[in-house]
């Protein structure tokens, strides 16, 4: 038997809520785990949070052990440490400490054989699997007994580069909401080494004294390399080495394998120069710029103000007399002009068009900029699931999908992307954002891509429904628990688009839920699919409420007697607690086709009837005309009568 405190995750891993680890989760809640089959209990869980959605694909690729790096060995579902909600990775325990708690300097042969050698291996096999790690930071690499070769932390229980800090960062992933950064490059986690690196080599985070946006421009204005280790001294070794890994263009970092050999590694380190400087500076809102990288953030970091810069002409006249490009000066007057020749289009939505095409031009490392949020196109779908609940980020993420934007942002640098593969996600992307109907819009988007995101249905709230199999379940105990709501709304329609298959998805783009008839038989028929499919059990609470809200499906039959008698057999039926007999009894194509043939005699003999009343009603002057004339013709026919009898009379008398 289980301990009542654990939590089982894939019916095989306990989680031991008794046992916090706050230093093994790279700054995630983490809890000692066992695997109950080998009793294996070196083992970490690590929660994720409701709004921040695991990493799907790196889980689905890291299947079994990767030495250097604390792989996932299962995920799922599980009540938390106060019983709520909530979700687990579970990976091999750390071998020791982070080193954010014993950060110290480290020589130089150390740096080599524990850190660099080791690390660069872990990533070169992340790489073989196509997966990168986004979680290289002090806090997430662990140490061992001194000599021992240094360990990568988990980094997939939150969207990648989540929790990165701005200094772990190239500029242009640093710049980008923390969950719209998306997975990257193996160069990014190259990078990420290298700052790791200068600090080992320093004992100390350089930069510590600025904050993130400080950190950034530093890195913007003299380049990563010259912000956090040119005035350092360092092991000339070292030095040369992290030169290369803090390149600004990632197709100069070398990679993980030519890492494995230092030595030819930093033979064939690229020299980089400095950015240029302009003459005299451009205020851009409240940043002051001296060269086109920090030009292009202060454009999407201050969108208003950039937009009037480039409308008024003030950064073409820059880029073209201050910082003496030229060549760079006429592309961006061409986009400019474009916008001001085509002002048929929204005011609001083309200035961000324009402005988004100025940024990747200007700066051709920089990300999708649009209306102040900086993303990589593959950090949509967390960036949605984290932007839920912030007021009007969402209808902005819903203006860019509708336009297509990162099509547009992709084709002005097709050589650093597959522009092919970028424009069929961005039409897919908007093509499930265009669905009519409850199960349409931005929620079906999020869910089609964080599959695993739980449903954010106000009606599943106090449950994690990860899959399709878990919402019948939560529907029926949420109906059980209040009678007077409605089983589907638009997140659970959404959920089940986004997770079934074709014939779950044509039920749920049919629903007809509206404000005035939220329930029907579109409705009916998906709840009968999905507990016929996942939860073949009685649901008794549900089924109660569907007779309860049968009244619109039963006012579809003509036949009043029929009415009453469906309304008498739906509750027996409802006590069994099994919907597809009651959508039998009211969907019915046989019996319908009956009630409508009866239907359409009891038409036929009431248009006769109303027919011969009609004629009845238009001759109505002419019988009067005939029945006034034999009227008459009685009144004299009897007078005579009456006459010829008194003559008779007097004659005889």
């Amino acid at each position: 038997m289980a301990n009542p405190s654990e939590a089982l995750i894939a019916d095989r891993y306990a989680v031991l809520l008794a046992q916090p680890l706050p230093d093994a989760g790279g700054g995630l809640p983490a809890f000692a785990a066992k695997d109950r089959q080998t009793g294996d209990a070196a083992l970490i869980a690590i929660q994720v949070r409701r709004d921040m959605p695991p990493r799907a694909r790196a889980l689905q690729m890291l299947t079994g052990p990767i030495e250097g790096v604390l792989a996932p060995l299962a995920h799922g579902p599980a009540p938390g440490l106060r019983n709520e909600p909530g979700y687990f990775v579970v990976c091999p325990a750390p071998p020791g400490p982070p080193l954010a708690g014993r950060l110290r300097p480290w020589p130089e042969a150390a740096l080599i054989a524990h850190a660099l050698r080791p690390l660069a291996l872990a990533l070169d096999r992340l790489a073989a699997r196509n997966v990168t790690h986004r979680g290289i930071r002090l806090n997430n690499v662990f140490e061992g007994q001194r000599g021992q070769p240094l360990v990568l932390g988990a980094a997939w229980a939150a969207p990648p580069a989540m929790h990165q800090p701005t200094l772990f960062e190239p500029p242009y992933s640093a710049m980008c909401h923390p969950a719209g950064r998306g997975d990257g490059g193996i160069a990014d986690d190259v990078y990420a080494l290298g700052v790791l690196l200068v600090a080992l080599a320093l004992g100390r985070l350089p930069l510590a004294e600025l904050d993130d946006t400080a950190i950034l421009r530093r890195k913007l204005e003299q380049g990563s390399h010259g912000a956090l280790a040119g005035d350092e001294r360092m092991p000339p070794f070292i030095a040369d080495l992290v030169r290369g890994m803090l390149a600004e263009d990632p197709e100069h970092r070398p990679t993980p394998k030519l890492l494995l050999d230092p030595a030819v590694a930093r033979s064939r380190r690229v020299a980089a120069r400095p950015p240029r400087k302009a003459q005299r500076a451009l205020p851009i809102g409240e940043i002051v710029v001296w060269d086109a990288r920090t030009l292009a953030y202060a454009l999407a970091a201050e969108p208003e103000h950039g937009t009037s810069a480039l409308r008024g002409g003030a950064a073409v006249q820059w880029l073209r007399r201050g910082l003496g490009d030229a060549a760079l000066a006429a592309r961006v007057d061409d986009l400019i002009r474009l916008r001001l020749s085509d002002p048929s289009t929204e005011e609001s939505r083309s200035d961000a068009i324009m402005l988004m095409r100025a940024v990747a031009t200007i700066d051709p490392l920089a990300p999708l900029c649009w209306h102040g949020i900086a993303l990589w196109p593959d950090g949509l779908g967390p960036l949605l699931a984290a932007g839920a609940g912030e007021q009007g980020s969402t209808g902005t993420l819903e203006d860019l999908v509708g336009v297509e934007g990162a099509a547009g942002w992709g084709v002005l640098r097709t050589e650093r992307c597959d522009f092919g593969a970028l424009r069929q996600e961005t039409r897919q992307n908007r093509a499930s954002l265009g669905t009519r109907g409850i199960a349409g819009g931005l929620p079906r988007l999020t869910y089609l891509l964080n599959p695993l995101l739980p449903c954010g249905s106000p009606l599943v709230a106090d449950r994690w429904v990860g899959r399709l199999a878990d919402l019948p379940a939560a529907i029926e105990a949420a109906v059980a628990a209040n009678p007077k709501v409605v089983p589907l709304d638009a997140h659970v329609a959404a959920f089940i688009a986004a997770h079934g298959d074709s014939r779950l998805e044509a039920d749920t783009n049919a629903l007809s839920g509206t404000v005035q008839n939220p329930f029907g038989l579109p409705e009916l028929r998906l709840l009968v699919q999905l507990q016929l499919r996942f939860h073949p059990r009685p649901l008794p609470a549900l089924a109660a409420w569907v007779v309860g809200a049968s009244a619109p499906m039963v006012a579809l039959w003509c036949n009043r007697p029929h009415r009453q008698e469906l309304a008498d057999r739906l509750r027996p039926l409802a006590q069994a607690g099994m919907l597809p007999a009651m959508l039998a009894l009211l969907e019915d194509p046989a019996g319908r086709n009956a009630d409508a043939s009866g239907a359409r005699l009891a038409a036929a003999e009431l248009s006769g009837i109303e027919a011969e009343l009609r004629g009845i009603v238009a001759g109505a002057g002419e019988r009067r005309d005939i029945a006034a004339r034999i009227g008459q013709e009685i009144a004299a026919g009897v007078g005579l009568t009456a006459l010829a009898t008194m003559l008779a009379l007097a004659v005889l008398g």
